[in-house]
């Protein structure tokens, strides 16, 4: 039996990944999914359409046999960290393959890119050097290491991914399948249209019932942009130091406290404080670490545990085969800061969304579904 590992987000879940999966199981007929899911706030600082336990339980019922939690902590940050805490986790649990989505569907490719980063010590000056110029993060890619290529969302993560595999030699083999949408392309009516896109038409109130399955178009949810925005304004008002927090440099903290006593909400304030160095992504990440209170020295904390969120009958009894060779503890440490991040994220979702999602949390129980 081969198992099987990808990473997902979720927001929403759609018909491409649905695709995803089938396409797993058509390629690996007798394999075992193993899905590391990030939770409520995701990496690009955007907020989810879905909740942690709706995503388990959707994720589940379409062929997903054992669910792990990406931490709040991880899962917001950088692409590189995202993927290092995912590959992690996932050579825990003995995966063997990770499929993931690629614009390029080109793994050769994407493993030389990988390479060239890794064996360039000076790569990752020389993206900050280039990004300091006004250049945005693919262009600065690009440039630090001389190969000319669009570096897309999702073969940036597959970059990422590759990278994780091979500075810890883990026994780990990257599998691409070609997207079958294009991840900026906010105006296809398409079937399979980009999560991107599903979000766009939400939030403009367009009919987005034929891009997802029913039971994940039945349980979006709509965030309370003001409230949102007014939880943002109390934690910069009042914070003499907001450049304590995760990726908050030496002079955007000045200009937030300045600029969000001028906005009326949290588009506005990213518009206004927008610019070559500070991307709409990089900002809205910022943001989010402001807003869960994700500090620079809690960006240091490694990872404490592993969290089982969800599985079917295969997947429990997969898990229960390899428990005695995992590492990393199952139980939750309730001094880490892992922790109380991740009830952070949860609290402060129910406030946006109207959820009960912190009260998921403290049942502390993984989600069981019969299949």
């Amino acid at each position: 039996m081969e198992i099987i590992g990808l990473v997902a987000e979720y927001n929403p879940f759609h018909n491409g990944h649905t695709y995803h999966i089938n396409k797993i199981k058509e390629l690996y007929p007798d394999s075992l999914l193993v899905l590391v899911l990030n939770g409520y706030f995701m990496e690009r600082g955007e907020i989810s359409l879905l909740s942690k336990e709706d995503k388990i339980r959707i994720a589940l019922d379409n062929g997903v046999d054992l669910v792990i939690e990406l931490p709040a902590l991880f899962g917001t940050q950088s692409a590189d960290t995202f993927a290092n805490t995912s590959i992690r986790l996932l050579n825990e649990l003995k995966v063997k393959k990770i499929v993931f989505g690629s614009e390029i569907d080109d793994i050769k490719k994407l493993e030389d890119i990988a390479d060239k980063q890794l064996n360039d010590d000076s790569f990752n000056d020389k993206v900050k050097e280039y990004l300091k110029t006004g250049l945005n993060y693919p262009t600065a890619l690009s440039k630090a290491i001389g190969i000319d290529f669009e570096y897309n969302p999702n073969d940036l993560l597959g970059i990422s991914y590759i990278k994780a595999i091979k500075a810890n030699n883990y026994e780990i083999e990257p599998v691409c399948i070609k997207r079958t949408s294009e991840y900026h392309d906010l105006d296809s009516t398409s079937d399979i249209i980009s999560a991107s896109n599903i979000r766009n038409k939400f939030n403009n109130n367009e009919d987005i019932k034929k891009y997802l399955p029913i039971e994940s178009y039945k349980l979006l949810k709509k965030c309370d942009e003001d409230e949102l925005f007014n939880l943002l304004k109390y934690h910069i008002v009042l914070n003499n130091n907001i450049s304590n927090y995760l990726d908050v440099s030496e002079g955007i903290d000045y200009l937030l406290k300045e600029q969000i006593l001028k906005s009326d909400s949290l588009k506005e304030l990213i518009d206004n404080v927008k610019s070559k160095r500070y991307t709409y992504n990089k900002i809205s990440r910022m943001l989010t670490h402001i807003l869960l209170g994700i500090t620079k020295e809690d960006a240091k904390e490694d990872l404490k545990y592993m969290t089982i969120l969800g599985f079917n009958k295969a997947g429990k009894k997969y898990l229960n085969s390899i428990k005695k060779d995992i590492t990393l503890p199952i139980k939750k440490d309730f001094d880490s800061v892992q922790y109380k991040l991740e009830y952070n994220a949860a609290f402060i979702y129910d406030i946006v969304m109207n959820t009960s999602s912190f009260d998921f949390e403290k049942q502390n129980k993984p989600i069981f579904v019969e299949k």
